[in-house]
């Protein structure tokens, strides 16, 4: 009987769990055809400055994944440009160039006078991360080039639990603890750790995380509070921005 009650529990705060995603499903306007994301294809968001500012630049951004996906997860990417430069590189993972049997990292020179605060498959981007600066940012730039040159899984993709797009920002907030970075509950795949680890410091630089192939993790930081994954599904609390973590909805709180 112990058992049952046991299963109980845990069935129940499983669907608290899907709770979050469900309602994004029901209520998030999601896009799910080619007409609702075509239309906001050439759309910016106004997240980034002109390519003619005269500032080096790193930013990160994130976004609802396409269709029934984006109820679970987002995704992100990181765009940046140096202080003599007038065009912003945009770094990302993209699943369906798998399909091309291709790489699946897209290292892109942007046209000039084109933004990075793209709207993704008609989903409004978020920006989690906006430096700026001289000769300082120029320089974590050089650095950011040579990690994402080194991302190991650029002929590897898979949505669920990673690696993902997720997990290849992830794996460069890690090297560029700098940047801070605290990807939302929403963002699947940041655990998925490489070279098979199973410790790593968290994507922010703040803390530390311990994750079986993004499957469980639990991840303990000054910028990501504490967070557990269960299946893929985040939850956690952040004391210090007094925030709920919750799977498919991201933040609750102030």
């Amino acid at each position: 009987m112990r058992y049952v009650r046991y299963l109980l529990y845990s069935i129940v705060f499983f669907w608290i769990l899907l709770s979050g995603p469900i309602m994004v499903l029901i209520f998030g306007n999601l896009s799910s055809n080619n007409e609702n994301w075509q239309a906001f294809q050439d759309q910016r968001a106004k997240l980034a400055p002109p390519p003619s500012t005269e500032q080096a630049i790193i930013q990160v951004y994130a976004a609802r994944s396409f269709g029934w996906q984006g109820a679970f997860s987002v995704h992100t990417w990181i765009a940046c440009k140096r202080q003599a430069e007038k065009q912003y590189k945009l770094y990302q993972v993209v699943g369906w160039y798998k399909q091309m049997n291709t790489s699946v990292l897209s290292m892109q020179l942007l046209p000039e006078n084109d933004t990075p605060d793209v709207y993704w498959y008609g989903q409004a981007p978020q920006r989690l991360v906006d430096v700026r600066g001289a000769g300082e940012i120029d320089a974590l730039i050089d650095r950011l080039d040579q990690v994402v040159i080194s991302y190991p899984y650029k002929n590897h993709y898979r949505a669920w639990f990673g690696p993902n797009s997720n997990t290849f920002t992830a794996y460069v907030a890690r090297a560029l603890p700098e940047l801070r970075l605290d990807l939302p509950s929403t963002a699947m795949g940041k655990d998925y750790l490489s070279d098979g680890t199973f410790f790593a410091i968290a994507p922010s630089g703040t803390g530390g995380q311990v994750s079986l192939f993004g499957i469980v993790s639990a991840t303990l930081a000054t910028e990501e509070g504490l967070e557990l994954n269960l299946l893929g599904l985040h939850f956690g609390l952040d004391l210090l921005d007094i925030t709920i973590r919750f799977p498919g909805i991201g933040r609750i709180g102030f």
